[in-house]
């Protein structure tokens, strides 16, 4: 089971002056999840978590993770203003990480004093026209290629991914290239980043990842002298969006890291090296909610449940056919005997928040809790056929609602429209 952490009770009233759709997200869960991924790598002086902001990109959410010491991973001039304007700059703040990127974006990454991450080699030209040079300071992104595969793990949860799929990053030998060209170029500390397998649902991936970019590491800064100071192990570490899917451990995971560490850098002489991490899913999905009111029912060849949400305000169902579990507020012990779709009005079939999902009688006005949509839920959306995007609610610690992000209106909608 998933349990909300909101009650039937308290979305009524919330629902009473701020109407549904609309997220809300658990001020308590975030900063003690925060709290648990800072505990897990404490024996790495230098760690840091960038948040990435592209999961959710809203300023509440960024600010209470900068108390908690967390800076932003951004990869586009919007993210980065927004980091700004959240007053998070520098290196300890930024780390912007993007690709097919245009002198503009370096100039800003550069002027907010953040680190740049190269996503390939051929961007170092990008990057000394836009600056007229390069930083002292400088991460280059590697991709191993092929697939990366770490069979079967607990529960029998395979993680596989084919990163010599994926747009991003470097060769092995264009990073070596890289290295070597940044430091003639000025560059006098390097970074190696990587994402090789998303949302992944095992302890072993983070450990696994930092084997191969360790010992990347080690052979880098033997084959060119250029001295790595640190590794950002980027995202990857995943969510149970399903209920019967085992939950990664942090502190395990951190762990596992910690051996690698030591097993590998220690003994290279490199013991300095810091670490960073980009997460985004791990850091906020399972801390949000999106609330919508059932509002309609048909029956045809199958059963509809119509919501007053849509995939604009969740699109992941729609887009990658992924799983978002729902709770029937009020009926949480009652008997999931029901079929339906759980379908929004997009004039769209694939506008579906659950298909053929076992549900206790949905009767019209109840409201659902569409979990683990903290990110990549809101960030997502989108206008099509007119919606408006819903409003943002924070939940603080002390019980208190705060509106975050309001509602669209029309206006909005029409504003950018030349008539």
């Amino acid at each position: 089971m998933k349990t909300p952490f909101v009650t039937k009770d308290q979305l009524e009233a919330i629902a009473a002056k701020y109407p549904t759709p609309f997220h809300i997200y658990d001020e308590k869960g975030v900063r003690e999840n925060a709290r648990r991924l800072k505990a897990a790598f404490a024996w790495n002086p230098g760690f840091r978590e960038y948040f990435a902001v592209k999961a959710t990109p809203t300023p509440a959410i960024l600010k209470i993770l900068h108390e908690e010491g967390c800076g932003c991973d951004c990869s586009s001039l919007a993210e980065l203003a927004l980091a700004e304007r959240c007053g998070v700059t520098g290196e300890a703040g930024i780390m912007f990480s993007s690709n097919n990127t245009t002198e503009a974006e370096f100039q800003a990454a550069y002027r907010l004093g953040g680190v740049i991450n190269l996503d390939d080699i051929t961007l170092i030209d990008t990057l000394v026209n836009a600056l007229g040079k390069v930083p002292e300071k400088i991460c280059c992104r590697y991709n191993p290629g092929g697939v990366f595969t770490l069979g079967e793990s607990r529960d029998g949860v395979q993680v596989m991914d084919t990163p010599g799929d994926a747009k991003y990053g470097m060769t092995r030998p264009q990073l070596a290239e890289a290295f070597r060209r940044l430091k003639d170029l000025g560059a006098k500390e390097f970074g190696i980043h990587a994402f090789l397998a998303s949302n992944t649902l095992s302890n072993d991936y983070y450990p696994a990842l930092a084997r191969i970019l360790f010992q990347l590491a080690a052979e880098l800064q033997e084959e060119t002298g250029c001295k790595v100071a640190f590794i950002n192990l980027s995202g990857g570490v995943g969510v149970p969006y399903r209920p019967e899917e085992p939950e990664n451990d942090i502190a395990v995971i951190g762990e596992g890291v910690r051996k690698a560490y030591e097993e590998i850098l220690i003994p290279a002489g490199m013991d300095g090296v810091a670490l960073y991490t980009e997460l985004g899913r791990y850091m906020l999905a399972p801390y949000g909610h999106l609330v919508t009111r059932a509002i309609h029912e048909k029956h045809i060849y199958k059963e509809y449940i119509g919501v007053d949400a849509c995939a604009c305000n969740l699109m992941r169902p729609a887009m990658y056919g992924a799983y978002h579990h729902i709770t029937v507020m009020g009926k949480e012990d009652a008997p999931c005997d029901h079929k339906y779709d759980v379908a929004g009005s997009l004039c769209e079939n694939n506008d579906k928040f659950a298909v053929d999902r076992m549900l206790p009688k949905v009767d019209m006005g109840d409201l659902l809790v569409i979990h683990d949509a903290g990110a990549h839920g809101f960030s997502m959306g989108y206008n099509y056929n007119g919606k408006l995007r819903s409003a943002e609610l924070l939940l603080r610690e002390d019980g208190s609602v705060e509106l975050i992000r309001r509602a669209e209106t029309l206006e909005d909608y029409f504003a950018t429209l030349v008539w």
